[in-house]
C-alpha cells in the first residue's frame, strides 16, 4: 500500500527531499531526527509524559477504590511476572498510553486470549477503564501507572511481551520539544529488545511530521521490519477502534497513520 498522505498542513520551512524510496512521507513532513536524550536504551531520568491527574468522577473513584488492589500496579522498578499478574501465560501485550480505555476495553472483549497490560498516568482514565473492565466483566486487562520507559527497563524482562501498541502519544510539535516525544532511536531499542521474536510494535498516529518521524526512528532499528510491503505505512487494521484522540483528529481533517514493525 502506499503511504496515506496526512492532511495536516506540512511546514513548507523545510526544503524537500531529493530521492524518496516507497512510502517516504510527502514533501512538507519529513522529520529531523535531533540527538536521541536517552544516549542508548532509555531510562527514566528522561520522561516523555507529565502527570496528569484530573479531577474523578464518583464512579471513577469508586471503581478506583474497589478495583485497583487487584487490577492495578505501581510503576516502582519490581521486575514483573506477567503470568502471576494475569494468572495464566498467555500472550501479553502492552499499551502505552490508554486514554480513557474505551479502546483497550474493546480490544480486550475482541481478544480474550491475549492478556493487556495498559499503562498511563491520567487518573481519571484509569478509573474508567477498570469501571469498563469490571461492567464488561474482562479478566484480561491489568493496569500499571507511571512511566512506562520504567516499566519496559526494569519491570518486564526481554523478549516478554507478544506486542506493543502506542496510539495517538503526543507528538510535541515544536522542534524543541522533539527530545521530550516518545518513539525516539533509544526507546525503539528497548522496545524492541522485549518483544518476543515475532511480537509487533503497533505504532498510530494523525500528525504527518510525527509519522514521518515514527517511520525513519523505526526503520533504522536493526531488531525491527516494517511489516508494510513498500516500507511505509500500513492498512489501518479493522481490529484496531477508534480511541477519542483518534476521532478528534479526524474531527479536523488529519489523516491517521498505521506503523507495524515486526521483531526480528
Amino acid at each position: 500500500m502506499s503511504s496515506p498522505s496526512p492532511a495536516v498542513s506540512p511546514d513548507t520551512s523545510d526544503a524537500p527531499g531529493a530521492a524518496r524510496k516507497p512510502g517516504s512521507p510527502p514533501p512538507g513532513t519529513e522529520s529531523t531526527l535531533v540527538p536521541d536524550p536517552f544516549g542508548g536504551p532509555p531510562t527514566g531520568t528522561v520522561r516523555s509524559f507529565h502527570p496528569r491527574r484530573g479531577r474523578l468522577s464518583p464512579q471513577q473513584q469508586d471503581a478506583i477504590a474497589r478495583l485497583w488492589p487487584t487490577h492495578g500496579l505501581r510503576v516502582d522498578g519490581t521486575p514483573l511476572d506477567p503470568a502471576a499478574l494475569f494468572g495464566n501465560g498467555k500472550p501479553v501485550v502492552l499499551e502505552i498510553g490508554f486514554g480513557m480505555g474505551e479502546a483497550t476495553a474493546a480490544m480486550a472483549a475482541a481478544e480474550p486470549d491475549v492478556n493487556i497490560l495498559a499503562t498511563d498516568i491520567h487518573t481519571p482514565g484509569i478509573g474508567n477503564l477498570l469501571h469498563l473492565v469490571e461492567s464488561r466483566g474482562l479478566d484480561n486487562v491489568r493496569l500499571a501507572e507511571g512511566d512506562a520507559v520504567v516499566l519496559l527497563t526494569d519491570m518486564l524482562a526481554a523478549g516478554s511481551l507478544a506486542g506493543i501498541r502506542v496510539y495517538f502519544p503526543d507528538p510535541w510539535p515544536k522542534s524543541r520539544h522533539h527530545k521530550r516525544r516518545l518513539i525516539r532511536p533509544g526507546f525503539a531499542a528497548l522496545a524492541a529488545s522485549r518483544l518476543a521474536p515475532g511480537g509487533t510494535l503497533h505504532c498510530a498516529t494523525d500528525w504527518a511530521p510525527y509519522a514521518a518521524w515514527m517511520l525513519e526512528v523505526l526503520s533504522a532499528e536493526p531488531a525491527l521490519a516494517n511489516t508494510a510491503p513498500d516500507g511505509g505505512y500500513t492498512p489501518r487494521p479493522g481490529w484496531r477502534p477508534q480511541t477519542r484522540f483518534e476521532r478528534q483528529g479526524l474531527a479536523k481533517g488529519h489523516e491517521v497513520a498505521d506503523l507495524v514493525f515486526r521483531r526480528i
